[in-house]
């Protein structure tokens, strides 16, 4: 272990001085370092709620053993979700077949729109996602998503009463521990654990990737103020999950706020890297690089990782660097994609699969249609699109070929997926693009584009600071010529 820096210590201080605290911690600046720092300063018992299994199992190693690390959905799991074991990963099913188990079989009208018993089954799903999510007690009418098309407050208002007895009835549904319509998610289990208002045994508290936390976890952590110290630690510039409900909770909680800036990850040429993504995302923190780590930004012919924006654009650069004769890993199994396209071979042709979890759909169309509207078939939207762009074959071919990291020439990984990780060189890929041009031009009379959003800043900023000493921008190339990032260079 490093000397401590000048932020480390004071992290410490103001935790002995019994404070809670929100500490900003950027790429590569030893926050796990840190929390272990605090907990070793104290003989108090502790909880580390993190982000996932993996996060969890290394901080175990890390801490001392005064702290319990678990994930959130563990920690509700030993309370609540074990009573409910025998129907989590039961096999996925078509909302529509959920929908008429519960009632759910003619279509409403409102105004000038038939609503199909298939888009109602949907929204009353959707419905009992965005509850769970939220910090709310009781599902009503606020948490009916809007259906495009049905603009009207009246329109909505109409879906709302329509769906709401429905939605009441799937959550009943799930409170059944044996059986039930409704597939049960781990989800499920974390808000119920939510609403028995639970008292987390610990003297402090500390909350990981909070950046990332939804607001039912947020209100869990904030209710234990009273008799825990609490720590929340993450990194606001790498919030990207608020497509899942996650919010970035950290700017608005009420503590001593402290800062982590300088990163033992790599040098000042790819901290200024990350430092233009950061202004670009209106971000709290900008980083310093470690001087004595040798860093590069440039283009690289055999990188380490290459770094994709979504999952068709990680298999497609496989199959490409397969053609080109490297021994490439996919950061996400190997072995799932390969049970799921020979299901999708199955389905495709007309037959039934015995995949455990698409064993209840007819045939290919049926999936795609659970993949394009169903919220629990988000997750399997990305595999629909890559079966739909290659063909089932052509993705066990490549998947065949695939090799573990600890072989691979090179590994491909999302941006999203290759949060927390860290390789030697990184490469960007493709499927980045610039922000689309406006009807404006320049005094040149060049097309004026979009400012960047910063949803893609964020995700820019993850992706580049996942190099230790060579960076190729590649696909995120044009911010070098971008006006907005111009102005902030």
């Amino acid at each position: 272990m490093h000397t401590p820096t000048d932020e480390q210590a004071n992290a410490v201080d103001a935790f002995r001085a019994g404070h809670h605290l929100v500490l900003q911690a950027g790429a590569g600046t030893g926050k796990t370092s840190t929390l272990s720092l605090l907990a070793a300063s104290t003989l108090s018992r502790g909880r580390y709620l993190a982000f996932n299994k993996d996060i969890a199992r290394d901080a175990t190693t890390r801490f001392p053993r005064t702290v319990v690390c678990k994930t959130a959905h563990a920690t509700a799991y030993a309370a609540v979700g074990h009573r409910y074991a025998s129907r989590l990963n039961s096999p996925r099913q078509p909302a529509w077949k959920t929908g008429r188990a519960l009632g759910i079989t003619r279509p409403v009208r409102i105004g000038d729109h038939e609503i199909s018993p298939r888009t109602l089954s949907h929204t009353v799903l959707r419905t009992l996602t965005r509850y769970c999510y939220s910090a709310d007690r009781t599902l009503t009418r606020h948490h009916v998503p809007h259906l495009r098309g049905l603009s009207t407050s009246g329109g909505h208002a109409q879906l709302a009463h329509e769906v709401l007895p429905f939605a009441l009835k799937a959550w009943a549904d799930l409170h059944n521990p044996d059986r039930g319509a409704v597939r049960f998610e781990h989800d499920h289990y974390l808000k119920m654990w939510a609403l028995t208002e639970p008292r987390i045994e610990a003297d402090f508290l500390f909350l990981d990737e909070a950046q990332d936390t939804n607001p039912v976890l947020e209100e869990v952590f904030n209710a234990q103020r009273h008799h825990a110290q609490l720590v929340m630690v993450g990194d606001s510039a790498q919030a990207i999950y608020g497509w899942r409900g996650a919010q970035d909770v950290m700017t608005g909680f009420d503590a001593t706020a402290l800062t982590l800036t300088r990163s033992f990850r790599f040098g000042p040429l790819i901290a200024e890297e990350a430092n233009r993504w950061l202004t670009l995302a209106d971000a709290p923190i900008r980083l310093t690089g470690t001087e004595t780590i040798p860093t590069e930004v440039g283009d690289l012919d055999c990188p380490d990782a290459v770094l994709c924006r979504t999952n068709i654009g990680a298999m497609a650069e496989v199959m490409r660097l397969l053609s080109a004769g490297h021994r490439v890993a996919l950061t996400r199994g190997k072995q799932q994609l390969a049970a799921l396209a020979l299901a999708a071979r199955d389905l495709k042709g007309g037959r039934r699969t015995s995949h455990p979890e698409l064993v209840l759909f007819n045939s290919w169309g049926e999936l795609q249609d659970y993949a394009a509207h169903d919220p629990a078939g988000r997750d399997v939207q990305p595999f629909a699109d890559l079966i739909d762009t290659h063909g089932p074959d052509a993705i066990l071919a490549a998947v065949d070929q695939l090799t573990d990291e600890q072989q691979a020439d090179v590994t491909v990984s999302t941006a999203h997926t290759a949060k927390g990780r860290e390789w030697p060189t990184v490469k960007i890929a493709d499927d980045f693009p610039p922000p689309k041009d406006t009807d404006q031009h320049d005094a040149q009379g060049r097309p004026v584009p979009e400012p960047v959003n910063d949803t893609d800043a964020r995700l820019a900023y993850v992706a580049v600071t996942r190099a230790r000493h060579q960076l190729d921008l590649g696909g995120l190339s044009w911010i070098n010529t971008h006006p907005t990032a111009l102005s902030v260079a």
